[in-house]
């Protein structure tokens, strides 16, 4: 999690004491473990102390580790209700909402949203903030709901996500396969399974999403004859440049039918789809809240009508 008040290898060095591991610290910071190892050294040299034992089952605090750990989980619990309060207190003086905008996360879902909700939000303004679709970073951009900006509509059902935020569900985007434009399948209207047989199938490795873990479980008991190649645990460019470079398949969103100009979206034959909705801070600010509130009852209103109708 970073924090611009709090030095950077205090974070790692957090990280790694809860963990106790060079490893499993580098996964949850989506780090190398090399880079892990690097800053610790780094740490240990700008403070002229020895913080970590390294040991062949992971690494152990020393006396002084207990001592630094112990004031660096402080100092993050400071850092983050300082940012937080400052954040917000400048949003709700400048009546401004913060929404994020990316390649893949676009504002526009919010925009619809807060056309119908202006109204009763008179004085606010908007303020969009993009950031990067980047793999080993989208998590950092998630826990920085409420600090960075108040809101994003995302796609997601990640565990590691919603471990990180909280969501209003809005809709859902179809599963689809996307394909090179010279691809034989591009020119088709919708693709069955047996279509794919033979061919690799690019999508998140599993653990993290329900729908996509569905899909692998499938595919792999009914379907072997389609290979599959794990992405990262995150799309970002990288991945539709590898679908377009290789001639694969990839799983992706009826949402993403443009996010890249060589690859076409092509519909399958089968029920799975994703959620998206808004994403917000588990604590929002009093402001982002009551926008919150709002957008449920309007949700709640539209769901009400479409019953009666």
């Amino acid at each position: 999690m970073e924090y611009p008040l709090l030095n950077p290898l205090l974070e790692t060095f957090a990280a790694v004491a809860a963990c106790g591991s060079f490893t499993q610290a580098a996964k949850r910071l989506f780090l190398s473990p090399t880079a892990v190892m690097k800053q610790m050294d780094a740490l240990e040299a700008q403070l002229e102390l020895t913080l970590l034992e390294r040991t062949p089952h992971g690494v152990r605090l020393t006396p002084a580790g207990e001592t630094v750990a112990r004031g660096a989980a402080f100092l993050g619990d400071c850092a983050r209700r300082t940012l937080r309060e400052a954040r917000a207190a400048a949003g709700a003086q400048a009546g401004v909402f913060r929404v994020g905008t990316s390649l893949l996360n676009p504002a526009r879902p919010f925009m619809e949203l807060w056309y119908r909700l202006s109204g009763e939000f008179p004085d606010a303004t908007l303020r969009l903030v993009p950031f990067e679709d980047d793999s080993r970073g989208i998590v950092s951009e998630i826990e920085r709901l409420g600090e960075k900006f108040d809101f994003l509509v995302g796609v997601c059902d990640s565990k590691i996500w919603l471990d990180r935020c909280r969501m209003l569900p809005l809709g859902t985007f179809q599963k689809q396969i996307a394909v090179r434009r010279d691809h034989r399948f591009a020119g088709k209207e919708r693709l069955s399974l047996p279509d794919l047989y033979g061919e690799t199938l690019m999508m998140v490795k599993a653990g993290d999403s329900a729908v996509n873990d569905a899909i692998r479980s499938d595919l792999a008991a009914n379907h072997p004859q389609i290979r599959i190649e794990d992405t990262p645990q995150f799309y970002d460019v990288s991945v539709f440049n590898r679908c377009a470079e290789t001639g694969n398949l990839l799983l992706t969103l009826d949402c993403w039918k443009d996010v890249h100009p060589a690859l076409v979206n092509v519909p399958v034959n089968w029920d799975y789809s994703i959620p998206y909705g808004l994403l917000y801070a588990p604590e929002p600010d009093a402001h982002a809240a009551r926008f919150v509130r709002a957008a449920a009852r309007l949700l709640e209103a539209d769901r009400r009508g479409g019953e009666t109708s």
